[in-house]
């Protein structure tokens, strides 16, 4: 029997509600293209430690790369700086897409963890870095 390929996804993505607001955010495209892989959900943000709910973050004076850099911050609507749990989370997924050899990872947009636009998030500028290919949905 033949073995799917693996990735990642985020978990709202699938339907687990994991987002901010407590909510999912199941994305029939994305859910239609898993058919074909063994998939993994993580929600960075939780793996960093951030409760469910949790206060919205925007990502400020820079993008997910500036935040690993130091230059950048995630704040949360409160003004408190969420950095290191987004930073956190961020290797975290990181060492299971590793842990995995997994080369590939479905992700939220519009995302300060999972983003590619209009600013790359966190976790998607630190698996870019480690030649992981990121889709978004």
């Amino acid at each position: 029997m033949e073995r799917l390929k693996q990735c990642l996804v985020s978990a709202c993505l699938t339907g687990l509600c994991t987002r901010y607001d407590g909510r999912s955010k199941p994305h029939a495209d994305c859910l239609q293209l898993l058919t074909g892989f063994q998939w993994i959900p993580v929600c960075p943000e939780q793996l960093g430690g951030l409760p469910t709910p949790r206060p919205p973050c925007n990502l400020v004076n820079g993008d997910g790369y500036g935040v690993l850099a130091g230059t950048a911050q995630v704040i949360d609507l409160h003004g408190t700086d969420r950095s290191e749990a987004f930073i956190r989370g961020a290797f975290m997924v990181l060492a299971i897409a590793q842990a995995q050899n997994i080369s590939l990872c479905f992700l939220k947009s519009r995302s300060p963890s999972c983003g590619l636009s209009p600013l790359i998030g966190v976790t998607a500028a630190l698996l870019q870095h480690h030649g992981i290919e990121v889709v978004s949905f």
